[in-house]
């Protein structure tokens, strides 16, 4: 018993604290009465966290016309919507003004996701 006990340990010390912060996350700012929004949301919105790309960085919404997230100091306001910003650990890794389309998107969004240090990929793919 004493030995099974030992490895449930060992296995969840290899699997890192439950509920980490994700180090990358892709941020949409966005604003009420945004037609490019809405049309992000019907084409690309139900279906981005099920992706690699929305496991990689998940999605976080912020709306423009509230208050600007504290913890995001460092990334630099827009006021064109929406846009797309690749954080990780707080800093700007990459912007995406405006929505493209489906056919578009996703390729710009695979460009910027590039960016992130080849290590932290590793370690989403796993």
């Amino acid at each position: 018993m004493r030995a099974v006990f030992l490895r449930l340990v060992f296995a969840v010390a290899l699997l890192g604290p439950v509920g980490a912060v994700q180090a990358a996350e892709l941020l949409m700012l966005e604003q009420p009465g945004c037609v490019w929004c809405k049309r992000w949301n019907e084409e690309i919105g139900t279906a981005y966290p099920k992706t690699e790309e929305g496991q990689q960085a998940p999605l976080r919404r912020i709306d423009i016309s509230g208050d600007w997230p504290e913890d995001l100091s460092g990334v630099r306001l827009e006021r064109l919507t929406p846009t797309f910003i690749l954080v990780e650990d707080g800093v700007e890794v990459a912007r995406l003004r405006g929505y493209p389309g489906a056919d578009f998107f996703w390729p710009m969004l695979g460009a910027m996701l590039s960016k992130l240090p080849a290590e932290k990929v590793k370690a989403d793919a796993s």
